[in-house]
């Protein structure tokens, strides 16, 4: 499994560094740098634009730009926040911790609501949970999550006062594990709320056909009872179709609480990649965004190692 998962990083080597260079060329089409953000200062004179050119080699051919910043990025060094006067890399690194945060409880969000709908739905032979979750699942995917997490934020924050108005702490109070889960609520149920339309669909899908298989009818000819069909003999094939799904869904879910971020002013990957791109911070944007795909890169892997704990038939070669 060790030699597996090594080959598939190994392999992802080049994928990463395709969309480092695609990275590297978009960032450079925008007209303006960060040079220009000190030219909007009117005490800044020509000749020190051009010692800040110098400095952080902004005069440089693109692919030299690029070769020195990969370089730079193997070795350690993700380069240096023009906005925040400090290594890129710490200013990353420091709201990675509630990107995760975000994504962990909006994951846990949707599998519990999403996997418990589905089963549920599965279990009856009424038509009326069905179409609920038709329906359910129709609006929930239709849905953007900027526009539910502004109406959530306007009526349960704002009108109502059940929620904080944003942000991941009390301002003036010390940090504490509840204050964090009460302000993180919001944000990831909003998130999440999209996985469980999403998923709850998928899983009664999957569930209402392997129930037509040939060994689970085998089961119930011996007398098994529905949920015991269910949950012994079908979910477990479901679960790995779905683990499947969720391997599939996770760069939708980063890019989902970037927005998120956005609307509930979470202290994230999300908020300061906005912030970054305005003030046209290029060495964060770029530290940001490869993180960001090493991370999508690395929840592949541990899906396809996954594989093989759900079912014992898969071998890595």
């Amino acid at each position: 499994m060790l030699s597996y998962a090594a080959r598939r990083t190994l392999g992802a080597v080049p994928r990463v560094l395709l969309v480092s260079v695609l990275l590297f060329l978009l960032l450079q089409l925008p007209a303006g740098g960060p040079a220009d953000v000190f030219a909007a200062d009117p005490t800044a004179s020509p000749e020190a634009i051009q010692r800040i050119e110098e400095l952080w080699g902004l005069n440089r051919p693109v692919h030299e730009q690029y070769l020195a910043w990969l370089g730079n990025m193997v070795q350690g060094d993700w380069g240096f926040s023009f906005s925040q006067r400090r290594p890129a890399r710490a200013v990353v690194m420091e709201r990675l911790g509630n990107t995760l945060w975000l994504t962990g409880g909006a994951l846990l969000v949707g599998l519990v609501f999403g996997v418990g709908l589905g089963v549920a739905t599965a279990a009856t032979r009424r038509r009326a949970p069905k179409a609920a979750l038709q329906l359910l699942s129709v609006v929930g995917m239709s849905v953007p999550t900027f526009w539910s997490g502004t109406l959530v934020l306007l009526y349960f924050g704002v009108h109502l006062g059940w929620i904080p108005s944003g942000g991941m702490g009390t301002i003036g109070e010390a940090f504490s594990l509840p204050d964090l889960l009460r302000h993180l609520a919001a944000p990831a149920i909003v998130l999440g709320s999209v996985y469980v339309a999403q998923w709850s669909r998928f899983v009664h899908a999957g569930l209402e056909e392997t129930m037509r298989e040939d060994y689970v009818r085998t089961a119930r000819a011996k007398g098994r009872h529905r949920w015991a069909l269910l949950m012994r003999h079908a979910f477990p094939n479901t679960a790995i179709t779905l683990l499947t799904v969720l391997g599939l869904e996770l760069p939708r879910l980063v890019a989902g609480a970037m927005v998120t971020e956005v609307v509930f002013a979470w202290p994230g990957l999300g908020r300061l990649l906005t912030e970054s791109l305005l003030g046209r911070d290029y060495p964060v944007v770029m530290a940001a965004l490869m993180l960001l795909v090493l991370l999508v890169i690395v929840a592949n892997v541990a899906t396809d190692l996954a594989y093989g704990l759900l079912d014992p038939r898969v071998r890595y070669g």
